[in-house]
């Protein structure tokens, strides 16, 4: 009964990982920051997501190009945060 456990376990795990071998560009998600209109919060968007941000009670504006990582995201919310371009 443990093997059946254990296979049952390994192949759960490889099915969870297998789309991500079977969609290379999935791996290679980009980043944005965008700014709400009415409340000046600032939000780091991934590009891979199959939604857009919600453009309900407000509207929101892109701010930056896509970037690699998320810390590159962060970087540039940052520097916005520490100029007044964003509040949040």
């Amino acid at each position: 009964m443990r093997r059946v456990t254990a296979l049952c376990a390994a192949l759960g795990m490889l099915a969870s990982i297998a789309p991500a071998f079977a969609r290379p560009h999935a791996l290679s998600s980009g980043y944005y920051l965008i700014r709400y209109d009415n409340t000046g919060a600032c939000q780091i968007w991934n590009t891979n997501l199959t939604m857009k941000p919600l453009h309900w009670p407000s509207d929101y504006k892109v701010l930056s190009k896509p970037v690699a990582t998320v810390t590159e995201a962060l970087a540039i919310k940052q520097g916005l945060l520490q100029n007044g371009g964003c509040r949040i």
